[in-house]
Order: structure tokens, then C-alpha cells, then sequence
């Protein structure tokens, strides 16, 4: 049987191959080569799904901090989640809802995209060779390390982003001393910014160690709650996805974000109240002053009980589950339309 001649040049060589396509500008490749950017990838899904989850609860989050600040003796009238959204409305219109979501997005997008890139490269440094799912101990440990990574590379903007939050309250203390517009609402004096509220602190209350106030508190909650966020997620994840499929449809995987959230929450939550407790010690107009994180929690359990550090729960599982659901979902959703970039 003869074989068929190659196909050749008229000087009688090969006819070389064709050129591969070039890779389209939108591509990785045409950026970075065959280089492999999976961690690229994964910061770019992180960060959408951070600033996808903040804006969609940002109402929920700017009353729970409302709630956490606030005092026994506190006369601000923030007591119950549909009075508090209400009073808000009243106030400050739908602003308010909103108030502090800029800069909750300037710094979740970075948080949420260390976290999820950070927590990635530890699950392929820690898998155990022949393995394709990491064991629930390393799972932890991978999810404790991208919950520190995350909170270092970022705790200074959630500071200033806890301060930008309350300081229309306090300034709402005086309300009928304000000017009203023609519906009636206080016209609310401007609110510094982002980066004078970041130079205030650094000038006025100690420097760099100032912007990490509370930062011990935050790791002690933090580092706990993403690595259960991370491990009841992935168990979840498994238990839902149907036989035969490797994937989990979109609504469960909302439904299992939100269920691993409540549940890690749950844990870790008097961490959360006392690191926003330590942020605004400092503030004028603050009844309380804490020396040190385990000042703060003898004086609220001693001024307020054991409920005190659990102040503000309610409203939180109200975020958390939307939050933490729209996360995940966000996340795989954007790291999915990646794998081909």
C-alpha cells in the first residue's frame, strides 16, 4: 500500500506548518504566554465575588456594626432590625443603606481575592500526593491561612471603613440641632473620606499601630471563622451535589454558602463584636474605652452580661447568609468563566 507523498515547496522541501493563530488581546495568553496564572485567575474571580456579596447586604452590614457600637446606656435608638432599617430610611433616605459601601468594597475586593487565591495555592501545596480532596485538617489549616493573609494585607482599610459606618450616627445624636431639607430629613454634615479618615488615624492615634488596632481580636475571630466557613462549605458542597454530577446547581451552591456562613458565624461571632468595639474606642463621642482585647471583654461582660458579645447576631445571620452564599456562588460562577481566559 503506497503511502501518500507530504505535500512540498517548488525547491522540493516540506511545506512548513501553519502558524497557530495569535492569541486574542483579551486572553491570558497574550499577556503572559503558557505561563501558568491560575493564581491570577483566582485573585480576579476572588475580587468580583467580594465586591458582588458587600453591595448586595451593604443595608445589613451598615446595621449590624450600628448595632455592635452601641451601648446599654446608648440613646441612638438602634434596638430592632425593621426599626433600625426604618429609622435609617427616616434619616438619611436610601444613602444611608448604603453609606460606607465604597470603601466595604475597596476593601473586600482585595480581602475576598487573597482569601480565595490564598486558599486555593494552600489547598495544591498541602494536597497529599495521589489525593484529590484535602483531609478535614488541612482543609482547616488552609482556610486559617488565607483568613490571616486576607485580614493583614487589608485591616487597615477595614478600620477606616468601620469609622466611615458610624460616624453618621453619632452625628445623628444631635439631630434635632441639624438643618432640614424640604421633606423634612436632617441634612447631614459631610462625612470625611476614605483616605482623611486613614491620615487621621495615622496623624492623631498612633501611627501605623493605630490603623492595626484590634488586630488580635480580628485574628483570633478571623483565622477560625474561614477556615469553618471553608470546611462546612466543601462538606456541604459534597452532600449536594447530585449522584453522577460534579457540581452542585447554582441555587444550592447559594444554599450551601449560606448554611456554611450561619454555622461558622455562629463560632466565632463575639470576635467580631469585639474587634469593632476595639476600632472605635478611640472615637469622641464613645462611651466606652478598652485598654486591651481582654480589657474590652471584662468590661462588657461585666457592664452588659455574656449576650453582650453576641450584640447584633440577629441582623448578622440576616447578612451572613445572603453574603456568604452570593460569595461562593460569585466566586465558582467568575472562576468557571475564567478557566478558558
Amino acid at each position: 500500500m503506497s503511502k501518500t507523498p507530504l505535500p512540498a515547496t517548488p525547491e522540493g522541501g516540506p511545506v512548513p506548518a501553519p502558524a497557530a493563530a495569535p492569541a486574542p488581546r483579551w486572553s491570558s495568553r497574550y499577556w503572559f504566554g503558557s505561563s501558568d496564572v491560575t493564581w491570577l485567575k483566582h485573585l480576579i474571580a476572588g475580587g468580583i465575588s467580594g465586591a458582588v456579596s458587600r453591595t448586595v447586604v451593604s443595608p445589613l452590614e451598615r446595621m449590624k456594626i450600628l448595632f455592635q457600637i452601641q451601648s446599654t446606656s446608648s440613646a441612638s435608638g438602634y434596638s430592632s432590625v425593621l426599626g433600625t432599617l426604618a429609622k435609617i430610611w427616616r434619616e438619611e433616605g436610601v444613602a444611608g443603606y448604603m453609606r460606607g459601601n465604597g470603601t466595604n468594597v475597596v476593601r473586600i475586593v482585595p480581602y475576598s481575592a487573597v482569601q480565595f487565591a490564598t486558599y486555593e495555592q494552600l489547598k495544591r501545596v498541602l494536597m497529599e500526593e495521589g489525593k484529590t480532596e484535602l483531609d478535614t485538617r488541612r482543609r482547616l489549616t488552609a482556610g486559617a491561612g488565607a483568613g490571616i493573609a486576607s485580614v493583614a494585607a487589608t485591616y487597615p482599610l477595614d478600620i477606616v471603613r468601620t469609622r466611615i459606618s458610624v460616624q453618621t450616627a453619632h452625628a445623628l445624636a444631635n439631630m434635632d440641632s441639624l438643618p432640614k431639607n424640604a421633606h423634612g430629613r436632617p441634612i447631614i454634615p459631610k462625612m470625611p473620606g476614605i483616605v482623611e479618615t486613614f491620615v487621621h488615624i495615622y496623624k492623631h492615634e498612633g501611627g501605623l499601630r493605630a490603623t492595626y488596632r484590634g488586630f488580635g481580636a480580628t485574628l483570633a475571630g478571623v483565622a477560625p471563622y474561614i477556615a469553618l466557613n471553608f470546611q462546612c462549605y466543601e462538606v456541604l458542597r459534597k452532600l449536594f451535589t447530585p449522584q453522577g454530577e460534579s457540581a452542585p446547581s447554582g441555587m444550592r451552591k447559594l444554599v450551601c454558602g449560606a448554611l456554611a456562613g450561619c454555622c461558622a458565624q455562629t463560632i466565632t461571632y463575639p470576635f467580631d463584636v469585639l474587634r469593632r468595639r476595639m476600632q472605635v474606642t478611640s472615637m469622641s463621642g464613645i462611651s466606652y474605652k478598652y485598654n486591651s482585647t481582654f480589657d474590652a471583654v471584662k468590661q462588657m461582660i461585666r457592664s452588659e452580661g455574656i449576650l453582650g458579645l453576641y450584640r447584633g447576631l440577629v441582623p448578622n445571620y440576616l447578612k451572613v447568609a445572603p453574603a456568604i452564599g452570593v460569595s461562593f456562588w460569585s466566586y465558582e460562577l467568575a472562576k468557571d468563566a475564567l478557566k478558558h481566559w
